[in-house]
């Protein structure tokens, strides 16, 4: 695991984010499933998802969204970044889920966010909902999936 100097050095755009042990990630966007989904022999069908009205979104009981985190992210090659929840979240009984970050990746974080409560839950655009662990990985290839973005 990698301190604070050097996730400020390999990822100089969330300087402001790094803490003791990670990077913290800020929600973006939240949105609402729209149609149904499948991966059948590694077919993608990715469900239709729609934004739903923020800055401040209103997550329903027993509901899962989507969320999006306010900027791009580079892991670069040689490492790794496992994607924990915030323990504010945790204890408010709501759940991040999340994958993991391969190196070489670029482009926006979407994470699954489900509410297990009884009540709604408040949460702000900007508001803090994971942090990222990042490891040194040692002869690693560079992720070529999907969803990667042109940087």
């Amino acid at each position: 695991m990698l301190g604070e100097k050097e996730l400020i050095k390999l990822f100089p755009d969330f300087k402001e984010l790094v803490q003791p042990s990670g990077i913290d990630l800020a929600l973006d966007e939240i949105f609402v499933q729209k149609s149904g989904g499948s991966l059948i022999d590694n077919e993608k069908n990715l469900p239709d998802i729609e934004a739903i009205e923020g800055p401040i979104y209103t997550l329903k009981p027993h509901t899962a969204y989507l969320a999006t985190i306010d900027r791009k992210i580079k892991i670069p090659k040689g490492y790794t970044m496992l994607y924990l929840p915030r323990s504010t979240l945790l204890r408010s009984f709501v759940s991040v889920q999340t994958a993991v970050g391969d190196p070489g990746f670029f482009g926006t974080l979407m994470f699954m966010v489900y509410n297990h409560g009884k009540f709604d839950y408040r949460i702000k655009k900007g508001d803090r909902i994971a942090q990222g662990v990042v490891f040194e990985v040692d002869g690693s290839g560079e992720y070529s999936g999907s969803y990667q973005e042109e940087e």
